[in-house]
């Protein structure tokens, strides 16, 4: 396996050539499309020939798959079933989101046909299911009030925490995953004392608990985000944790990388040092954003775009892609209508530099946020950077 980033004048064939591998191999690894066209300073997986054995998992169960690093990612329920059936074939667990609560502690569930076809899938292949749970209320909204009303008040935990244990069992899902955003600072106890009780129930039933936290680089990090999230207490009454390592690059913010390395690199190194490496998942963004410029604060909105939708922007337009060594992460810019844009996305290199991270620091492994949009180098490269399909 080898990273090519394509040159002037470079064709599939030609790079076929140089590596002594089949275009058709290139071209499948990459999601290139007939023509085949490639815009400069794009980086191709080079596959060693075999990678495009498709079909059924070489794992009977979750507990053969996941004997090293872990891998997984968020779907929605509405996941396309052939982009849910072949990547869940690189997964050693997948996270369906996401279920909600009402005041009062009662479920709300998400689309349980997509639900259901997740799982069943999951479980064909051997993933672990894992049920996201999320402050959505009953319209579909996210409400951050309801953290604050399930965690000061014990009679809604219990109830919340026994319909977790009854749509576990029910269902299968081997893992919960607490996803709350911005708890209250005058709540982070309490938040770390409800994943506390919820682990104590779950785990007599063989279930874990993770918590997905917000990415702080110190203890007394200030900010609505992070202020209520307690990484070393929360670290201990888990059993994992997800790093949410993405959104400096986000909607409504200025143009930059989603998860620039210099920072995710400052958030595991916090991380580690109050928590325990192996207990660790490093969250990938699956996404980029394209900003119309210049860019100007509470008015400037990007779009979100996929890996193969920001390279095929780039060859429409004719534009080279650029390489951001301090971010490691990949940008352009185009101009349309009049109007110059600025792009920031993942490639197979900025994964690669995050992959680093997960070895370097010894930590369970990674997940993606999230899996709607398919990626198949990131996959293919994770295989051979961590041997998930070949244990």
């Amino acid at each position: 396996m080898q990273i090519y980033v394509v040159r002037e004048k470079d064709t599939v064939d030609i790079i076929g050539r140089i590596f002594s591998v089949d275009p058709l191999e290139i071209a499948w690894a990459n999601q290139i499309e007939p023509p085949y066209r490639l815009a400069v300073g794009q980086s191709l997986f080079i596959p060693d020939g075999g990678s495009r054995e498709e079909g059924e998992s070489r794992f009977r169960n979750y507990e053969e798959r996941s004997m090293g690093i872990r891998l997984g990612g968020y779907a929605y329920p509405w996941i396309d079933p052939s982009v849910l059936q072949e990547t869940a074939s690189y997964l050693t667990e997948i996270s369906v989101f996401s279920y909600g609560f009402t005041e009062a502690g009662d479920l709300i569930f998400p689309q349980e046909a997509g639900e259901n076809r997740i799982i069943s899938e999951a479980r064909r292949q051997g993933v672990l299911p894992v049920l996201v749970l999320t402050p959505l209320d009953s319209e579909g909204r996210f409400n951050n009030n309801l953290i604050s009303d399930l965690v000061r008040n014990l009679q809604v935990q219990q109830r919340v925490i026994r319909e977790l244990w009854k749509v576990a069992q029910e269902k299968g899902y081997g893992e919960i995953n607490v996803d709350f955003e911005y708890v209250l600072a005058e709540d982070r106890d309490r938040f770390t004392d409800f994943v506390r009780r919820l682990h104590t129930v779950m785990s007599v039933f063989g279930v874990r608990v993770t918590v997905a936290l917000a990415p702080k680089t110190s203890g007394n990090q200030r900010g609505l985000l992070y202020e209520g999230i307690d990484y070393q207490a929360l670290g201990d009454v888990a059993d994992g944790v997800f790093l949410m390592t993405y959104e400096w690059g986000y909607t409504y913010g200025p143009p930059m990388a989603v998860a620039p390395l210099n920072m995710v690199r400052r958030v595991v190194d916090y991380a580690v040092s109050v928590i325990e490496p192996s207990k660790i998942m490093l969250g990938i963004p699956n996404y980029g954003y394209d900003w119309p410029l210049p860019y100007e604060r509470g008015v400037t909105k990007a779009r979100s775009l996929g890996y193969t939708e920001a390279v095929q922007l780039a060859i429409d337009h004719g534009v080279p892609v650029y390489y951001d060594e301090k971010a490691q992460s990949p940008y352009f810019h185009y101009w349309q209508y009049g109007i110059r844009h600025e792009v920031w996305f993942e490639d197979v290199r900025s994964v690669q530099k995050k992959f680093g991270l997960v070895k370097e620091y010894g930590l369970a492994g990674a997940g993606y946020w999230q899996l709607m949009r398919f990626f198949r180098a990131s996959w293919l490269l994770a295989d051979e950077e961590f041997g998930i399909l070949r244990q």
